[in-house]
Protein backbone atom coordinates (compact mmCIF):
# COMPACT_ATOMS: atom_id res chain seq x y z
CA UNK A 1 0.00 0.00 0.00
CA UNK A 2 1.83 2.95 -1.28
CA UNK A 3 0.55 6.53 -0.52
CA UNK A 4 0.78 8.46 -3.73
CA UNK A 5 1.01 12.36 -4.36
CA UNK A 6 2.41 12.70 -7.35
CA UNK A 7 5.41 14.14 -6.13
CA UNK A 8 9.04 13.04 -6.91
CA UNK A 9 9.66 11.53 -3.21
CA UNK A 10 6.40 8.88 -3.52
CA UNK A 11 7.53 8.39 -7.57
CA UNK A 12 10.51 7.71 -6.52
CA UNK A 13 9.46 4.96 -3.95
CA UNK A 14 6.99 3.58 -6.24
CA UNK A 15 9.84 2.44 -8.72
CA UNK A 16 11.66 1.17 -5.62
CA UNK A 17 8.86 -1.21 -5.36
CA UNK A 18 8.20 -2.25 -9.24
CA UNK A 19 12.05 -2.86 -8.84
CA UNK A 20 11.86 -4.96 -5.80
CA UNK A 21 8.88 -7.23 -7.74
CA UNK A 22 6.04 -5.73 -5.31
CA UNK A 23 2.72 -5.66 -5.47
CA UNK A 24 1.67 -1.88 -5.82
CA UNK A 25 -1.95 -0.42 -4.44
CA UNK A 26 -1.40 3.11 -4.51
CA UNK A 27 -3.75 5.61 -3.14
CA UNK A 28 -3.76 9.50 -3.30
CA UNK A 29 -5.84 12.23 -1.34
CA UNK A 30 -7.38 15.05 -3.43
CA UNK A 31 -7.55 17.13 -0.36
CA UNK A 32 -8.33 20.77 -1.41
CA UNK A 33 -4.71 21.46 -2.54
CA UNK A 34 -3.97 24.36 -5.09
CA UNK A 35 -1.12 22.31 -6.32
CA UNK A 36 -3.90 19.84 -8.17
CA UNK A 37 -1.31 19.23 -10.64
CA UNK A 38 0.35 16.66 -9.10
CA UNK A 39 -2.66 14.72 -10.03
CA UNK A 40 -2.74 14.59 -13.35
CA UNK A 41 0.75 14.43 -13.64
CA UNK A 42 0.77 11.49 -11.48
CA UNK A 43 -1.94 9.70 -14.22
CA UNK A 44 0.53 10.47 -16.67
CA UNK A 45 2.91 8.34 -15.00
CA UNK A 46 0.92 5.96 -13.67
CA UNK A 47 -0.36 5.60 -17.77
CA UNK A 48 3.49 5.26 -18.98
CA UNK A 49 4.13 2.59 -16.62
CA UNK A 50 1.03 0.76 -17.89
CA UNK A 51 2.56 0.87 -21.17
CA UNK A 52 5.70 -0.60 -19.36
CA UNK A 53 3.85 -3.87 -18.36
CA UNK A 54 3.57 -2.14 -14.72
CA UNK A 55 -0.08 -2.22 -14.00
CA UNK A 56 -0.62 -0.56 -10.83
CA UNK A 57 -4.30 0.02 -8.98
CA UNK A 58 -4.75 2.70 -7.70
CA UNK A 59 -7.91 4.86 -5.66
CA UNK A 60 -8.05 8.27 -5.56
CA UNK A 61 -9.36 9.79 -1.98
CA UNK A 62 -12.14 13.00 -1.97
CA UNK A 63 -11.66 15.25 0.91
CA UNK A 64 -11.64 18.00 -0.39
CA UNK A 65 -13.44 19.58 2.20
CA UNK A 66 -10.46 19.77 4.21
CA UNK A 67 -9.21 22.98 2.09
CA UNK A 68 -11.92 25.03 3.46
CA UNK A 69 -11.53 23.41 6.88
CA UNK A 70 -7.81 24.25 7.45
CA UNK A 71 -5.17 26.71 7.78
CA UNK A 72 -2.24 26.53 5.11
CA UNK A 73 -1.36 28.40 2.14
CA UNK A 74 -0.98 25.34 0.45
CA UNK A 75 -4.85 25.23 0.99
CA UNK A 76 -5.87 28.57 2.01
CA UNK A 77 -7.15 30.93 -1.33
CA UNK A 78 -5.91 34.18 -1.42
CA UNK A 79 -2.93 33.35 0.74
CA UNK A 80 0.53 33.05 -1.43
CA UNK A 81 2.99 30.29 -1.34
CA UNK A 82 6.11 31.49 0.75
CA UNK A 83 8.97 31.12 -1.56
CA UNK A 84 12.78 30.78 -0.23
CA UNK A 85 15.31 27.87 1.14
CA UNK A 86 13.00 25.09 2.42
CA UNK A 87 14.56 25.35 6.19
CA UNK A 88 13.11 28.78 6.43
CA UNK A 89 10.70 29.37 9.42
CA UNK A 90 8.41 31.22 6.88
CA UNK A 91 7.65 27.62 5.62
CA UNK A 92 5.36 26.53 8.22
CA UNK A 93 2.69 28.40 6.77
CA UNK A 94 2.65 25.37 4.42
CA UNK A 95 1.53 22.49 7.17
CA UNK A 96 -1.45 21.63 6.47
CA UNK A 97 -2.58 20.64 10.14
CA UNK A 98 -2.47 17.14 10.32
CA UNK A 99 -2.31 16.19 7.28
CA UNK A 100 -0.35 12.98 7.01
CA UNK A 101 -2.35 11.68 10.04
CA UNK A 102 -4.89 11.72 8.24
CA UNK A 103 -3.67 10.42 5.03
CA UNK A 104 -1.74 7.65 7.07
CA UNK A 105 -5.11 6.70 8.67
CA UNK A 106 -6.95 6.15 5.52
CA UNK A 107 -4.29 4.26 4.46
CA UNK A 108 -3.67 1.96 7.09
CA UNK A 109 -7.50 1.35 6.88
CA UNK A 110 -7.29 0.46 3.39
CA UNK A 111 -4.10 -1.92 4.18
CA UNK A 112 -5.58 -3.62 6.70
CA UNK A 113 -8.80 -4.51 4.97
CA UNK A 114 -6.33 -5.70 1.96
CA UNK A 115 -4.32 -7.52 3.98
CA UNK A 116 -7.58 -9.50 5.73
CA UNK A 117 -9.05 -10.13 2.66
CA UNK A 118 -6.23 -11.71 1.08
CA UNK A 119 -4.76 -12.93 3.91
CA UNK A 120 -1.48 -11.98 3.47
CA UNK A 121 0.66 -9.28 5.12
CA UNK A 122 0.76 -5.97 4.01
CA UNK A 123 3.10 -2.98 4.29
CA UNK A 124 2.29 0.09 4.22
CA UNK A 125 4.49 2.43 2.10
CA UNK A 126 5.45 6.23 2.90
CA UNK A 127 8.12 8.57 0.74
CA UNK A 128 8.97 10.70 4.00
CA UNK A 129 12.33 11.93 4.45
CA UNK A 130 14.55 14.21 6.67
CA UNK A 131 14.44 17.10 4.31
CA UNK A 132 11.27 17.47 5.66
CA UNK A 133 11.97 17.23 9.31
CA UNK A 134 12.67 20.82 10.38
CA UNK A 135 9.05 21.93 9.22
CA UNK A 136 6.63 19.17 8.93
CA UNK A 137 6.70 17.58 12.61
CA UNK A 138 4.30 14.84 10.82
CA UNK A 139 7.39 13.27 9.00
CA UNK A 140 10.15 12.68 11.81
CA UNK A 141 10.70 9.49 13.39
CA UNK A 142 8.94 9.82 16.47
CA UNK A 143 5.28 10.73 14.90
CA UNK A 144 5.43 7.55 12.54
CA UNK A 145 6.66 5.42 15.74
CA UNK A 146 3.55 6.88 17.49
CA UNK A 147 1.10 6.51 15.19
CA UNK A 148 1.64 2.81 14.33
CA UNK A 149 1.84 2.20 17.79
CA UNK A 150 -1.98 3.90 17.49
CA UNK A 151 -2.81 1.78 15.12
CA UNK A 152 -1.72 -2.12 16.23
CA UNK A 153 -3.53 -0.85 19.83
CA UNK A 154 -6.65 0.45 17.81
CA UNK A 155 -7.18 -2.81 15.70
CA UNK A 156 -7.73 -6.30 15.49
CA UNK A 157 -5.09 -7.95 13.13
CA UNK A 158 -3.03 -5.48 13.24
CA UNK A 159 0.26 -7.62 12.94
CA UNK A 160 -1.18 -8.31 9.51
CA UNK A 161 0.26 -4.67 8.17
CA UNK A 162 3.90 -3.10 8.81
CA UNK A 163 5.29 0.57 7.38
CA UNK A 164 8.05 0.71 5.40
CA UNK A 165 10.02 4.18 5.16
CA UNK A 166 12.76 3.38 3.91
CA UNK A 167 13.69 6.97 3.29
CA UNK A 168 12.99 8.46 6.26
CA UNK A 169 16.80 8.97 7.40
CA UNK A 170 17.80 10.05 3.95
CA UNK A 171 16.75 13.19 1.67
CA UNK A 172 15.87 14.37 -1.74
CA UNK A 173 18.99 13.20 -3.08
CA UNK A 174 19.08 9.75 -2.09
CA UNK A 175 15.36 9.29 -3.47
CA UNK A 176 16.52 10.15 -6.75
CA UNK A 177 19.89 8.38 -6.42
CA UNK A 178 17.40 5.25 -5.37
CA UNK A 179 15.08 5.96 -8.42
CA UNK A 180 17.63 5.90 -10.23
CA UNK A 181 19.16 2.27 -9.78
CA UNK A 182 15.19 1.34 -9.44
CA UNK A 183 14.49 2.59 -13.44
CA UNK A 184 18.07 1.42 -14.97
CA UNK A 185 16.86 -2.34 -13.51
CA UNK A 186 13.12 -1.74 -14.73
CA UNK A 187 14.72 -0.47 -18.03
CA UNK A 188 12.56 2.41 -17.79
CA UNK A 189 12.88 5.89 -19.05
CA UNK A 190 14.28 8.18 -16.45
CA UNK A 191 13.43 11.80 -17.84
CA UNK A 192 9.68 10.11 -18.13
CA UNK A 193 8.66 8.89 -14.68
CA UNK A 194 9.95 12.73 -13.10
CA UNK A 195 9.05 14.78 -15.92
CA UNK A 196 5.38 13.52 -14.99
CA UNK A 197 5.97 14.77 -11.18
CA UNK A 198 5.24 17.63 -9.60
CA UNK A 199 7.37 19.06 -6.35
CA UNK A 200 6.19 22.97 -7.03
CA UNK A 201 3.48 23.99 -4.93
CA UNK A 202 3.01 27.40 -7.06
CA UNK A 203 3.03 25.60 -10.61
CA UNK A 204 1.86 28.57 -13.33
CA UNK A 205 -1.38 27.92 -15.84
CA UNK A 206 1.09 26.17 -18.19
CA UNK A 207 2.17 23.51 -15.20
CA UNK A 208 5.50 25.22 -14.90
CA UNK A 209 7.40 25.05 -11.55
CA UNK A 210 8.67 28.23 -10.38
CA UNK A 211 11.68 26.89 -8.69
CA UNK A 212 11.21 29.22 -5.46
CA UNK A 213 9.24 27.66 -3.01
CA UNK A 214 10.94 25.63 -0.62
CA UNK A 215 9.93 22.20 -2.04
CA UNK A 216 11.13 23.37 -5.57
CA UNK A 217 14.98 24.78 -4.14
CA UNK A 218 15.07 21.08 -2.16
CA UNK A 219 14.11 19.75 -5.38
CA UNK A 220 16.78 21.54 -7.69
CA UNK A 221 19.42 20.91 -5.39
CA UNK A 222 18.78 16.91 -5.00
CA UNK A 223 18.95 17.21 -9.06
CA UNK A 224 22.29 19.42 -8.75
CA UNK A 225 24.21 16.89 -6.50
CA UNK A 226 22.87 14.16 -8.68
CA UNK A 227 24.67 15.82 -11.51
CA UNK A 228 21.55 16.19 -14.20
CA UNK A 229 19.50 18.39 -15.11
CA UNK A 230 15.85 17.97 -13.93
CA UNK A 231 12.90 16.97 -16.67
CA UNK A 232 10.69 18.76 -15.29
CA UNK A 233 9.41 22.13 -16.58
CA UNK A 234 10.56 25.45 -15.17
CA UNK A 235 9.36 28.91 -15.94
CA UNK A 236 12.97 30.06 -16.46
CA UNK A 237 15.59 27.89 -17.84
CA UNK A 238 17.02 24.96 -16.05
CA UNK A 239 20.58 27.15 -16.03
CA UNK A 240 18.93 29.84 -13.98
CA UNK A 241 16.49 27.59 -11.71
CA UNK A 242 19.75 26.02 -10.48
CA UNK A 243 22.16 29.17 -10.25
CA UNK A 244 19.09 31.10 -8.36
CA UNK A 245 18.57 27.94 -5.68
CA UNK A 246 22.74 27.85 -5.08
CA UNK A 247 22.55 30.90 -4.49
CA UNK A 248 20.03 30.56 -2.00
CA UNK A 249 21.77 27.25 -0.71
CA UNK A 250 24.61 29.56 -0.03
CA UNK A 251 23.20 32.68 2.08
CA UNK A 252 20.93 30.07 4.16
CA UNK A 253 24.08 28.45 5.18
CA UNK A 254 25.89 31.56 5.94
CA UNK A 255 23.18 32.53 8.17
CA UNK A 256 22.69 29.55 9.86
CA UNK A 257 26.63 29.96 10.81
CA UNK A 258 26.47 33.87 11.71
Amino acid sequence: MLCLSGGMDSTGLLVHLLARGCRVYGISYDYGQKHKLELDRLEANLTYLSSQGHKISHKVVDISVLGSLYNSSLTTEGWDIPEGHYEQDTMKQTVVPNRNAIFSSIAYGYALSLANKTEEEVSLCLGVHSGDHAIYPDCRPEFYDAIHHAFAIGNWDSERVCMYLPYLSGDKYTILKDAQHSIEKLRLDFNEIFRNTNTSYNPDIKGRASGKTGADIERVLAFHRLGIADPVAYVKPWEDVLADALKLQQEHEQSASA
